[in-house]
């Protein structure tokens, strides 16, 4: 299972404060963290890190994407009452979002609050049938007005994140927390990198970790780092939707918790490479490493700009399952991040010149 580093980097990078756009202090600690386990650390100009651990051969370059900004909000303004008003960084379904605390970003520290509405007892009977909707939400910092709220530091533009601690149950095998979209997928891309180097791992490419920036708002980070690395084949690391839920059919999200990684057969952004397709399940098969086959069809991954890049790249997305993303509290099995872990190592101990190339040969 995961050592004390492991876990310590997960709850830091679960903790840590990076909606879209404002990544700076998660990337800082990728940085600080890889530094000792790689050959070299690049950026791109939009705030993306990318860690380099050499193989015995330049060529091919294995790209091991994961995002690391978080679902959030932004200000939009602040009323004459001191509420705060916001706008989303990334998608939200409206229903998750009441009552929950968040943390605003200011000039002068953080300031914490709480997302509110009208009261249910001043509802009339028709609006109580009705979802309430972000733009009739507000966040409540407890301020009286407007003065008291621009003295706390609060201005339109800045950042706001869910407040949740992370934590986990079940005797260690869950983890609770938020952004798991994606820092947990960040986090598989250093655990490998820093196992090559820690075990000796001999492997024939490059590997580029990365954790790319502003994918919840359109994939951005992944087309800078795309160009900055020029992959030969990319891995894209994410989280995959846990569909062992009530109300959810097999059809529409097959993978669960506890039954290993998940291979992506498609999403809404990108048809994976067949033959890599095929090559990561042959590999999963013969190391005896669990995996699901799955599919979103609505949702799409750094992969969607990265397997476009160029002259294109051979590429696949390699999820973790986890509950409840894009909320305030995902969940998903260490067992299963130790075992997408363990596939990608096995993954790029056989990514050979002659393999690559045979992804894309006619």
């Amino acid at each position: 299972m995961l050592d004390d580093w492991s876990l310590k980097v997960l709850k830091e990078l679960s903790e840590s404060f990076g909606p879209a756009g404002f990544e700076r202090e998660v990337a800082q600690k990728v940085k600080r963290y890889m530094e000792e386990y790689v050959d070299e650390i690049l950026t791109d100009k939009l705030g993306s890190v990318i860690f380099v651990k050499k193989g015995s051969s330049d060529r091919p370059r294995v790209l091991l994407p994961g995002h690391i900004d978080e679902v959030g909000f932004v200000v939009s303004g602040i009323d004459d009452l001191g509420y705060v008003t916001f706008n989303p960084l990334g998608g939200w379904f409206d229903q998750v979002l009441l009552s929950q605390r968040v943390v605003i970003r200011t000039r002068k520290g953080d300031v914490y609050g709480v997302i509110a509405a009208k009261p249910p007892h001043l509802l009339t009977p028709e609006e109580a049938k009705k979802v309430v909707e972000k733009k009739n939400m507000f966040i409540d910092v407890g301020a009286t007005s407007r003065k008291e709220a621009e003295e706390m530091g609060i201005r339109i533009g800045d950042p706001v994140v869910p407040y949740s601690p992370f934590m986990t149950v079940r005797d260690g095998k869950i983890a609770m927390g938020k952004a798991f979209d994606d820092r947990v997928g960040a986090f598989v891309a250093m655990a490998v990198v820093r196992r090559l180097k820690t075990e000796n791992i001999q492997h024939p490419n490059t590997v580029y970790g990365a954790a790319t920036v502003q994918e919840e708002v359109g994939l951005r980070g992944a087309g800078t780092v795309a160009h900055v690395v020029d992959p030969d084949v990319a891995i894209v690391l994410e989280v995959d939707i846990a569909g062992d839920v009530p109300g959810i059919k097999a059809t529409e999200a097959p993978a669960k918790l506890g039954k290993g990684p998940s291979i992506i057969t498609y999403d809404a952004s990108m048809i994976p490479n067949q033959p890599l397709k095929e090559f990561v399940i042959e590999v999963a098969e013969k190391t005896g490493i669990p995996y699901q086959l799955s599919q979103v069809a609505r949702g799409g991954t750094d992969a969607g700009r990265i397997h476009i890049s160029r002259a294109g790249c051979p590429s696949i997305v390699i999820g973790v399952p986890t509950r409840h993303i894009h909320t305030h509290v995902g969940l998903f099995s260490l067992e299963d991040l130790e075992n997408t872990v363990k596939l990608v190592v096995e993954l790029v101990k056989r990514l050979d010149k002659k393999t690559v190339e045979s992804f894309t040969a006619l």
